[in-house]
């Protein structure tokens, strides 16, 4: 995708920008402001893949009274069992997060703010990629930024996810054989969802 260094340099220069809005946010607490500076920030931060996001993203909001670790979570695993980026994920929290009759506006804000700080970075990046493919020593830096973001993929399963949602062997089993529905016998993601739910519900009764 050809980009000039002009337009590169101008989405650079609002990325830059952009970047009071969480300082501006937090002037006016659980505010459309704040909700936006919420996920410009994270957006921002992330790299390597959606997953990365959800400490940051949970951490900005559950303690702060946004909503509740089990509304949040609910959302991720709803969203999982969704085609396409786990960003999307944003969708879902603002709208949870809006005043009433307020939804589809702060769903949009938190989608766009969260896909905003990547779009610009991506522009801005473009007319050095090709610089960056001829020197070995870059290629090099990205590889090594590349493993410690497995790392912290590795952090965000165990904390909130495993934290949160497994607490006991009932809980270990339903996550093994969805673990291996998915990974030995391919079984669609939705279908996996609707499993651990409905195995979910029984244990719950029957204890």
């Amino acid at each position: 995708m050809p980009v000039s260094l002009r337009t590169g340099g101008v989405a650079l220069a609002l990325f830059l920008v952009l970047v009071v809005l969480p300082l501006a946010g937090a002037a006016v607490p659980h505010s459309l402001l704040a909700l936006a500076g919420i996920f410009y920030k994270a957006g921002a931060l992330v790299f390597g893949g959606g997953h990365v996001v959800l400490p940051l993203l949970r951490d900005a909001l559950v303690p702060e009274g946004w909503l509740s670790d089990d509304t949040f979570l609910a959302g991720y695993a709803v969203v999982q069992a969704i085609p396409g980026p786990l960003f999307t994920f944003s969708a879902y929290l603002g709208a949870v997060v809006a005043p009433a009759g307020a939804a589809l506006l702060w769903s949009a804000v938190a989608l766009i703010f969260m896909f905003l700080p990547g779009v610009l970075i991506a522009l801005a990046g473009l007319p050095v990629w090709l610089w960056l493919g001829h020197h070995p020593a870059a290629r090099a830096a990205l590889a090594g930024i590349n493993a410690a973001v497995v790392g912290v993929l590795g952090a965000a399963l165990y904390n909130p996810i495993w934290l949160s949602a497994v607490g006991n062997g009932r809980d270990v089993a339903i996550a093994l054989v969805g673990f291996l529905l998915l990974e030995r016998w391919r079984v669609p993601p939705l279908a996996i969802v609707v499993f651990c739910v409905g195995a979910a519900l029984i244990a719950a009764a029957v204890r």
